[in-house]
C-alpha cells in the first residue's frame, strides 16, 4: 500500500551466472581489480548502490553513499546496510589473497557501530584489510569512516576457505 509521501526506486543489475563463468581462472585479485575498472559488478552493489574503489593483495575499499532507501525507521542507515558493506570489504580483502578456483565464505562476523548515519554523513569509506590467512580459514577486520573522517564502524570475521 502507498503511502502519500512514498518513494519509487527502480534498478537493474547483470546475470551473476554470466559474471562467474566470466570470471573463470582468475584469482580474487584480478577479478576484485577488474571490478573497479567497471568490467564485473555484483548485484548486491547495484542493490544498494555501493562501489569498490580500490583494491590490492589484501586490502579493499569499498564506498557507499547513504540514502532514504537505507534507512531503518529511526531515519539513520539500518545496521544490516552497514554490516553488508563491512562483509563485502573484509570477504574480498581475504579473497584478494586466493589462488584460482579457491572459493570462501563467511563464517563469522562481528560489527560494532559507533556513529549514527544519516544523509548528513556523505559518502561512507569502507577499508577492510587481511589479519592473516591459512589453508582453511582467513580473518579479516574493517574500518568505516563518514565524509568528515569520523569513525562510523568496526568489523571483524572469519571466513572458511575451499581450496
Amino acid at each position: 500500500m502507498s503511502q502519500p509521501d512514498s518513494r519509487t526506486r527502480t534498478y537493474s543489475w547483470r546475470d551473476p551466472a554470466e559474471m562467474i563463468k566470466a570470471m573463470g581462472g582468475k584469482t580474487g585479485l584480478e577479478i576484485l581489480q577488474k571490478v573497479v575498472r567497471g568490467g564485473y559488478r555484483a548485484p548486491i552493489q547495484d542493490t544498494l548502490e555501493m562501489d569498490v574503489t580500490a583494491v590490492e593483495d589484501g586490502r579493499v575499499e569499498y564506498q557507499l553513499t547513504p540514502q532514504e532507501f537505507h534507512f531503518n525507521p529511526a531515519g539513520t542507515l539500518h545496521g544490516g546496510v552497514m554490516a553488508t558493506i563491512v562483509d563485502s570489504a573484509m570477504s574480498c580483502a581475504i579473497w584478494t589473497t586466493l589462488p584460482a578456483g579457491t572459493g570462501w565464505t563467511t563464517m563469522e562476523l562481528k560489527l560494532g557501530l559507533v556513529r549514527a548515519v544519516t544523509l548528513d554523513s556523505g559518502r561512507l569509506v569502507c577499508v577492510g584489510t587481511l589479519i592473516n590467512v591459512g589453508q582453511r580459514s582467513g580473518a579479516a577486520e574493517a574500518r568505516v569512516h563518514d565524509a568528515k573522517g569520523r569513525l562510523c564502524a568496526y568489523a571483524s570475521t572469519t571466513c572458511m576457505i575451499f581450496r
